[in-house]
């Protein structure tokens, strides 16, 4: 039986990697979605010469992908940042296609930021989102990345905002207290588990 896909999403600073690793701990097989496309950015030859293509050759560096030029590039260029989507988002698709017929579990997690936003929320059984106010997401995520409050807020200003997700979501995680985060993926993960498992 091919595992149920259940999408984790929410904001930068969220809390999504927390959530995440709770699931983790569950059992449950994750796929960071972010993670794996800067790998195959790094791994693929055909992603490679797009991506030379498209930024120049400063997108890589002693043959280490640019991240910082990259970024700089993107950062608040559109155009650019769906050229790039369009070159790795496909190769990430068929990457987690594989990955998941390899899973023996009832389901599996797929962690992606942009799930709402590129449209992609529709191949999924289930949607988790991962919400926390806004001041205690820029405080995270200024900590972890130290950057400006400036930076922070243009990222969330292409994100959608937590209502219209909410209402696309089959489950919310108020992302606050840890130790109230962590039952909150206890719950759901037994939700998940009896409505799978259903005859």
């Amino acid at each position: 039986m091919t595992p149920k896909i259940i999408g984790l999403t929410g904001g930068i600073g969220s809390g999504k990697t927390t959530v995440a690793n709770f699931f983790k701990q569950l059992g449950v097989p994750v796929y960071i979605a972010d993670a794996e496309a800067k790998a195959l950015m790094s791994r693929s030859k055909i992603i490679k010469r797009k991506l030379l293509q498209l930024f120049g050759n400063q997108a890589y560096l002693d043959n280490k992908l640019n991240k910082p030029f990259i970024a700089k590039q993107i950062f608040n260029n559109e155009d650019l940042l769906k050229k790039m989507n369009a070159i790795v988002h496909p190769k990430v698709a068929k990457h987690f296609e594989r990955w998941v017929n390899k899973q023996n579990t009832d389901y599996v997690i797929s962690e992606a930021a942009i799930l709402f936003e590129n449209g992609s929320y529709k191949k999924y059984d289930y949607i988790v989102t991962v919400v926390a106010p806004k001041d205690i997401r820029l405080k995270r995520v200024m900590a972890r990345d130290k950057t400006t409050v400036k930076k922070v807020e243009a990222i969330m200003n292409n994100q959608w905002d937590d209502d219209k997700k909410i209402a696309l979501s089959d489950f919310v995680i108020n992302n606050t207290d840890l130790e109230n985060t962590k039952l909150q993926v206890g719950n759901i993960h037994e939700k998940l588990l009896k409505s799978i498992t259903k005859p």
